[in-house]
């Protein structure tokens, strides 16, 4: 029984002994060593030609008479047929992909050609890969993250910046200057939901008006504090603010600087632009007014003035509100039919494990990851889900768009490089966390499948589970084999097959007919058992044909 490596290859190494006068003087004698799968011929191997001594003259005698070539004058061997010949043959052999195993057949002719009539069958060796009985993919140990459900307050925030314009040095709101109408409305809009949702409480809003670096600090201060001031109560009275709710608005105000001022300059391509840079630079650690003093002596300042002073004065406003937390099964899933936007992540996630089909789970994850993209959790159990019905490209897809894996998302994220054949990414990943036993698991079916057999065993032998059974047969492990079995208490087709292997493999005849049997229920395990070279003495008995042919 040959074990077949990474690349399914083995060497075949035998030694060929021909007995004295074997084949007669006159006689070139043919061992035609070939790989069957069944009675079909897989692929031809080198041949072992010896030519006996009569062969040998007559052979030279019609390369000089008859200018006959023999084509096989270099590779044969002249011997005497009067005495033993001890043949060592070599081979590199392979199993090509779809076959789960084969026998290499020697025919022996002295026909001439080595094909026709034969005068003795050699079975040299078997080629099994007991490891293609594993299903990696549906073998592969994913986690299931579910977390605990915990009731936190859900505060919800937003800002927004109004470019309002006043008239110089005053502070009162004049919906019709420039673009202030547009302006003040897009704060209504942002203001406006959040007052009339049911759900939602208002927690603060904070207005801040931006001071000009133009003119004097102690001057500009104040009034910047008193147009948010005049923003504010313009807000409450739109949105008809009650008295108890007013208690949560504020004003400030900040100094704006003259940063904007530069920026502006910059993008324009200034040529004064470094010159601003440089005072900015210098007098950083003191006010605006210190900067305005050097900056309107620059030669440029009218151009400043006239081309990169700000009209309009910001408005800056903060917001935040919470929203109504969902607390019993009954409610959060009332309310996900209706408001699934109202949801943290953490009632979302509740909601998924009171779903019972793995569509409606599916459902809600694409539900969190749209209002919550980088959900780990909902990234990963929707990937085990798609996983589970064999759209991984669609389950790769999901969890890449929330990054960098964690210790919890490790074997997800190992398990799509195996469904994309990137083995080694796996290996190198589950490598770092070799003491979790799920990474053990999976490592080792890795391992299997690249037929690193020794390693494999060594990680998968302490779950002695079917699929540790199997990579035992691949290291011939066989008394192991049996007795990790024999603590496996299921009867599926895949497990009474094996129990046929090992039994096969042990010597137990009458028990290999018994599992083929319960095996045969199973039409790929019937097809394989027919070409299975461990099953080869039982081919021909009748109770093995019965069951395998029926």
């Amino acid at each position: 029984m040959l074990t077949l490596d990474s690349a399914r290859q083995a060497e075949l190494a035998v030694t060929f002994r021909v007995p004295d006068h074997y084949f007669s003087k006159r006689s070139r004698l043919f061992i035609s060593p070939a790989l069957y799968s069944g009675d079909s011929l897989v692929e031809s191997y080198p041949q072992v030609v010896l030519d006996a001594p009569v062969f040998t003259k007559k052979s030279r005698r019609a390369a000089v008479l008859e200018k006959r070539i023999d084509p096989l004058a270099l590779s044969s061997q002249k011997v005497d047929n009067r005495d033993e010949q001890v043949i060592p043959y070599r081979q590199l052999v392979t199993l090509p992909e779809g076959l789960d195993g084969g026998e290499i057949i020697a025919r022996v002719s002295t026909d001439g050609c080595g094909v026709c009539a034969g005068i003795d069958t050699l079975h040299l060796a078997g080629l099994t890969d007991p490891v293609s009985l594993i299903d990696v993919k549906e073998s592969l140990k994913l986690d299931w993250i579910e977390p605990e459900f915990k009731i936190k307050p859900k505060i919800r925030s937003g800002q927004g910046v109004a470019r309002l314009q006043f008239i110089i040095n005053r502070y009162d709101i004049r919906p019709e200057l420039g673009r202030n109408r547009a302006e003040l409305d897009s704060m209504l809009a942002k203001l406006e939901p959040i007052l009339a949702d049911s759900l939602a409480t208002l927690e603060a809003v904070k207005i801040t008006g931006v001071a000009s670096a133009d003119g004097s600090l102690s001057f500009n201060t104040p009034l910047a504090r008193n147009r948010a001031h005049s923003a504010m109560k313009w807000l409450i009275t739109q949105l008809r603010i009650p008295a108890s709710v007013q208690k949560h608005f504020s004003i400030s105000s900040r100094p704006e600087g003259w940063g904007p001022v530069w920026e502006a300059m910059r993008a324009a391509g200034d040529p004064d632009t470094t010159a601003v840079a440089e005072i900015l630079d210098k007098y950083a650690d003191s006010n605006d007014d210190v900067q305005e003093y050097f900056i309107r002596r620059l030669p440029c300042w009218g151009r400043i003035r006239d081309n990169y002073l700000q009209k309009d004065r910001n408005v800056e406003y903060l917001y935040s509100y919470q929203i109504k937390s969902f607390t019993t099964d009954e409610e959060l899933l009332d309310m996900y039919d209706k408001r699934p936007d109202a949801f943290s992540e953490s009632e979302l996630l509740r909601v998924s494990s009171l779903k019972t089909t793995p569509d409606e789970k599916q459902a809600v994850y694409r539900t969190i990851l749209h209002y919550f993209p980088q959900s780990q959790v909902a990234a990963n159990n929707l990937a085990v889900l798609l996983l589970r019905e064999g759209r991984d490209d669609e389950a790769r897809e999901v969890f890449e768009g929330v990054g960098e894996y964690n210790p919890e998302t490790m074997q997800t994220q190992a398990a799509l490089y195996v469904y994309h054949n990137e083995y080694e990414k796996a290996v190198e990943l589950l490598s770092t966390r070799v003491e979790d036993p799920e990474a053990r698991y999976n490592l080792g079916l890795i391992k299997a499948q690249q037929h690193r057999f020794e390693e494999a065993y060594e990680l998968l032998a302490p779950f002695a589970d079917i699929n540790s059974v199997v990579v035992a047969l691949c290291v011939n492990r066989n008394d192991e084999a049996d007795r990790m079995m024999q603590g496996i208490a299921t009867d599926s087709p895949l497990c009474e097959y094996v129990r046929a292997l090992i039994a096969a493999r042990l010597g137990r005849g009458s028990e290999v007919l018994h599992h083929i049997a319960g095996a045969s229920g199973d039409v790929t395990l019937r097809e394989r058992a027919k070409t299975e070279y461990d099953f080869k003495p039982y081919r021909d008995r009748l109770e093995f044909r019965e069951v395998i042919y029926k």
